[in-house]
């Protein structure tokens, strides 16, 4: 079964299409993924696996940060979405409930038309933390918090997941004075480039625009770490571009994705 999803996901071809077999009834590979990605199985699988680094020493806790943009097949954008109209409504049927399922299916339109976008959290090797899916005209920065906040690395024998990182790399487009405070509130240390409009307002009011904030381009050189994830995952086609109706059962494979990852290493 996890194999027939994996296939799927990475020939990008539609559920039907599944060498019966080899993979057996579509409708059963389709309908595992479907209940294992609402009722948080597969997290939970990436939670284990980060969990047995953790105890190992594994992981490194200097993290990456930022985005990657796909485009959203047609067959993706026929849901009932009540944000913008996306052209015919759906017969889907048992949508699930709010609370898991976000506002818009996680599909956007920006210049690039109906797109969505994968936020990655990773650590020092490239390997996934954290996997957020929204819609593609979301500005990386303001996905900040909301990508750290999926961070949560059990620990063996019990005691409290691990939640904060040492330090966040990213580019400039996370360096805003909210993201900043927001890492400094949580004793995270920012590894975060100065933007030029920033530097030419603080330069302007001279001795009154303070000092730069701290910049370290040592670690900052292994930001490409999470360039590289990206670069995995758009080799799965049914991940580079989407096919899935729903966010949940996207985001769903891009945490397969993420757990092969870890394992492969």
């Amino acid at each position: 079964m996890v194999e027939g999803i994996v296939y799927r996901y990475r020939a990008g071809i539609a559920w039907r299409d599944l060498p019966r077999e080899h993979f057996g009834p579509w409708q059963t590979v389709w309908k595992r993924h479907r209940r294992y990605a609402a009722d948080g199985t597969w997290d939970r699988v990436l939670a284990r696996v980060l969990s047995d680094a953790d105890a190992a020493g594994d992981i490194d806790w200097n993290i990456s940060v930022d985005g990657t943009i796909n485009r959203a097949h047609q067959h993706a954008t026929n849901t009932t979405r009540l944000d913008q109209d996306t052209g015919a409504t759906s017969n889907y049927k048992n949508l699930p409930d709010s609370e898991c399922e976000p506002a818009g299916h996680g599909i956007g339109r920006s210049r690039g038309g109906l797109t969505t976008k994968i936020h990655h959290a990773v650590d020092g090797k490239g390997r996934p933390l954290a996997v957020v899916v929204t819609g593609g005209q979301r500005h990386d920065g303001v996905i900040l918090p909301q990508v750290l906040a999926d961070i949560r690395v059990p620990r063996v024998g019990g005691g409290r997941p691990r939640t904060c990182p040492d330090a966040v790399l990213a580019d400039r487009a996370y360096g805003s004075r909210a993201n900043r405070d927001y890492l400094r509130s949580r004793g995270i240390r920012a590894v975060i480039p100065e933007k030029k409009d920033q530097i030419a307002t603080r330069k302007k009011r001279g001795s009154k625009g303070g000092r730069p904030p701290a910049f370290d381009a040592g670690v900052y050189r292994n930001r490409n770490v999470v360039e590289r994830s990206f670069a995995y995952v758009k080799q799965w086609r049914g991940l580079a571009t989407r096919y899935d109706k729903l966010a949940i059962t996207y985001r769903a494979a891009v945490v397969i994705s993420a757990i092969l990852t870890w394992l492969r290493q």
